[in-house]
């Protein structure tokens, strides 16, 4: 098939490796690109744990972390944030099942709200409370916005090929993505191009967005995971 991988980079490039590995043909064109913020730091506390709720934010807190911050224990909210923890040297990180109930499941199964606060490394934008929904656990979460997403828009060449209909498939990762691409198809007027196009989505919170669209079909991963989604494109 020919995707198209509306995730940014650089996840969409080893997705898209990943991809062509299995004989199919991929445009890559990420509708948010990331910007990490300059001048900013932790408060230098007793941190019990860390937590992160994507790979940008393992990434942006690998930045401004030191070797003693890297030993402190780290929640990723799922494995491909895990790696991207690890690949900045953090050595004590768990991975829960990929959204941020899941994570905070794991911080209530491995943290304690007496032995210290947690520090959440977001973005400008969030995917769920985190911060609430642990506060009403009785933790003490402070949270800080270490990057921020800025919406791109769709190629021309991919516009084209929508038109033209040389597009199977697309990969949502985000609702955030794919509300993006549901607005720039509407502002195109695309949407009848999408009749001979399957949507792949991370989750039911990803499709959301998209039910507006008359895609072929909308997949939903079986798990946040991006194993699960390409395993919808095997399937």
């Amino acid at each position: 098939m020919h995707l198209l991988v509306t995730r940014p980079e650089p996840e969409s490039e080893a997705l898209a490796a990943g991809l062509r590995a299995r004989g199919h043909e991929v445009t890559i064109a990420p509708l948010l690109s990331i910007r990490y913020l300059d001048g900013v730091s932790l408060p230098a506390r007793e941190w019990q744990a860390l937590l992160i709720t994507s790979a940008n934010g393992a990434r942006a807190l690998g930045r401004i972390a030191d070797r003693y911050l890297k030993q402190v224990p780290l929640l990723a909210v799922g494995e491909a944030s895990a790696a991207a923890a690890r690949a900045e040297g953090f050595s004590n990180v768990r991975a829960a099942e990929g959204d941020v109930h899941a994570l905070e499941a794991l911080a209530l199964r491995l943290l304690d709200p007496a032995k210290g606060p947690l520090f959440h490394a977001a973005g400008s934008v969030l995917a769920g409370d985190l911060k609430a929904l642990l506060e009403a656990r009785g933790f003490e979460v402070e949270r800080l916005a270490l990057y921020e997403s800025e919406k791109q828009p769709l190629p021309r060449s991919v516009l084209e090929a929508l038109r033209a209909g040389r597009i199977d498939g697309v990969l949502f990762f985000s609702p955030r993505t794919a509300g993006q691409f549901a607005a720039l198809i509407a502002e195109a007027g695309l949407a009848a191009s999408l009749a001979g196009v399957t949507a792949y989505c991370l989750s039911g919170a990803v499709a959301a967005p998209l039910k507006g669209l008359t895609f072929r079909a909308v997949h939903v991963a079986a798990e946040p995971s991006q194993s699960a989604l390409t395993a919808l494109i095997s399937a």
